[in-house]
């Protein structure tokens, strides 16, 4: 499934291997006269260009952002990201231009659930891009994969072949060795990522098992990525304005210079944007290619964002950590083949 977020790019990338199974029911649910994409040549090389660069994008500003400014209140950056795409979903969807399912009381009730782990997925991803450079922690949200396959094998029988299971053993090994030879390790930041990919593969787990129930809590039996989106979002916003009452958030807001600078707003405000580009263009790059397109050109596209995250960000690595990193890249592209075969076969 694919993760609705507007928060990190690797929503659409961790789960992307899953993509077979709903690329019949998102089609169903995108009523083509509703969302019209630019109607130009080549459209399959343009839109997958434009997911690339959203999805790297959005972790590199989230990295610079934590980081570079120094930002240390993460749950109101989610906040607000989800404020910027709640504002510019609605004012497409009361525009006409693309279609959302009203929230009803019965749908919150039923989405409700997942949103909460969904929050705390979100929240633990900003917690550790903070402290982790992004090269590392792009290998090691492979965890998630691991976990993921291993819920869908103990909760829903699924037989996964030996190809899946050989590279999801390369991902376990690529990420113990990167975690040993990092010369930035940093424990607090490893936590939050571990707590991360337990959290991203039960959201994975449950959004399966609530996606029915959600669509026959709606008026015309579909919810589509956008109407999660939307759902997703609003939900997490009186969740999110708890948790940074319970973190303590609002004395460092108050305190801040950051918040009195326009430069640093103009920044967040274009990560929220970002974030959901990604769904647009993931949305649009799967419409014009298959699933096992999109899902190798996630895979792909963490080699580029990964050396882009070294270089910008003055990482410290060493040869070591140079080749875990690369096994765990290459793992998850071995992974993507090999779990798409499989559900093609099954």
């Amino acid at each position: 499934m694919l993760i609705p977020t507007a928060l990190l790019g690797e929503k659409h990338q961790t789960l992307a291997t899953d993509l077979e199974d709903v690329k019949a029911s998102k089609d169903r649910d995108m009523p083509s006269h509703l969302l019209r994409f630019p109607n130009i040549q080549n459209q399959s090389l343009l839109s997958g260009f434009a997911y690339c660069i959203a999805s790297c994008s959005m972790i590199l500003v989230n990295k610079f952002v934590l980081s570079g400014y120094g930002f240390n209140a993460g749950i109101f950056l989610m906040i607000y990201q989800n404020i910027v795409s709640v504002t510019i979903v609605s004012a497409l969807s009361l525009s006409g231009v693309i279609p959302t399912e009203p929230l009803t009381w019965k749908l919150i009730k039923v989405w409700l659930p997942v949103n909460i782990i969904f929050v705390g997925m979100l929240i633990t991803s900003m917690f550790s891009l903070k402290y982790i450079n992004v090269a590392m922690l792009t290998i090691l949200k492979n965890v998630a994969n691991v976990l993921t396959a291993s819920g869908e094998t103990y909760f829903f029988k699924k037989q996964h072949d030996r190809q899946v299971w050989i590279s999801l053993m390369l991902m376990i090994i690529s990420a113990i060795a990167g975690g040993i030879t990092d010369l930035s390790f940093h424990a607090v930041g490893y936590t939050w990522q571990i707590l991360n990919c337990f959290l991203t593969a039960s959201y994975s787990l449950t959004l399966r098992h609530v996606m029915d129930s959600a669509k026959q809590a709606t008026k015309s039996g579909n919810l589509n990525e956008l109407s999660m989106v939307l759902l997703n979002n609003i939900l997490s916003l009186p969740l999110g304005i708890i948790l940074v009452l319970g973190f303590n958030e609002v004395e460092y807001l108050l305190e801040t210079p950051l918040l009195r600078m326009p430069m640093f707003w103009l920044v967040i405000t274009a990560s929220g944007v970002l974030g959901l580009a990604i769904s647009f263009t993931s949305m649009w790059f799967l419409r014009q290619t298959s699933a096992t397109t999109y899902s190798l050109v996630g895979s792909l596209n963490k080699i580029p964002l990964s050396i882009a995250g070294i270089l910008l960000f003055k990482v410290r690595t060493s040869m070591e950590n140079s080749i875990s990193i690369l096994l765990g890249l290459l793992a998850g592209v071995f992974f993507a083949r090999a779990k798409l075969r499989n559900n093609s076969q099954s």
